[in-house]
């Protein structure tokens, strides 16, 4: 067992594997308790709305995999604890927290460039429970994609490695996430979300500056105000403050 390993959560490394998301919803039915998957190849990542995720040697891809308790609104709000928990990890292998932000709802960025991707996926889904919830998290630890290979409005992918300044294994860098996470997943099941949502607001990549928001059907244009306790996106507009689910930012 691993010294630093956070008790009750398991842990599978696989050489190679389509997706650590798809493997960990195959695997859970027969998971008897909260489990990391970590793929040291991933074939078949994907990111948000089925975007392609670009996993390149030495990076990290890998998935936590739950059996929540809650209603699927507030299962989703672990994406605020992933992210707390990836900002956590960051810091910790590189010894500084400068450069490091959160970008609403599931990113981690680096010197205003993209390092991680959180992607929250569930099954089982009957009438208020969700059998199995899956974290899904991608890190470029090493290497980041070519962002020609990128749409053109997405944010400049960075690496760890580059912009950090730090050289750590993907199974090293589990150990510390799975630590962090562990960490405020107890916070989150103790004390409900108020204090994810504060600590998240701290860490907030453009706060209080006027950004866009681009949905599926609209584009709003206004003052990133704050998250709201269900989550939402709190863009103030000239046509009054909007409450956004879900959506694509741009800077």
């Amino acid at each position: 067992m691993l010294q630093d390993w956070p008790q009750g959560y398991g842990r599978v490394v696989l050489e190679e594997v389509d997706s650590t998301n798809a493997e960990a919803l195959r695997r859970a039915p027969d998971l008897t308790g909260p489990t990391w998957i970590l793929g040291l190849k991933q074939t078949a990542g994907r990111g948000r709305r089925g975007r392609d995720w670009r996993s390149q040697s030495g990076n990290f891809a890998a998935t936590l995999v739950l059996r929540p308790q809650e209603t699927p609104d507030v299962v989703a709000l672990r994406s605020f604890v992933a992210a707390l928990a990836l900002f956590d990890a960051f810091v910790a292998v590189t010894g500084r927290a400068t450069g490091f932000a959160l970008k609403w709802p599931n990113d981690v960025l680096l010197n205003g460039g993209k390092v991680a991707g959180i992607l929250l996926e569930s099954a089982g889904i009957s009438g208020q429970q969700i059998a199995h919830m899956a974290i899904g998290i991608g890190v470029n630890l090493a290497q980041a994609p070519d962002a020609s290979a990128l749409e053109a409005t997405a944010t400049r992918p960075v690496s760890l490695l580059s912009e950090g300044g730090a050289a750590v294994t993907p199974e090293a860098f589990l150990e510390v996430l799975a630590q962090a996470y562990a960490a405020w997943e107890m916070q989150f099941t103790t004390y409900g979300f108020e204090p994810i949502r504060a600590a998240w607001i701290a860490r907030a990549a453009k706060i209080g500056e006027v950004i866009r928001a681009r949905t599926m059907r609209e584009e709003f244009t206004g003052t990133f105000e704050t998250v709201d306790k269900q989550g939402n996106l709190v863009l103030k507009t000239a046509q009054g403050a909007v409450a956004i689910p879900a959506a694509d930012i741009f800077f």
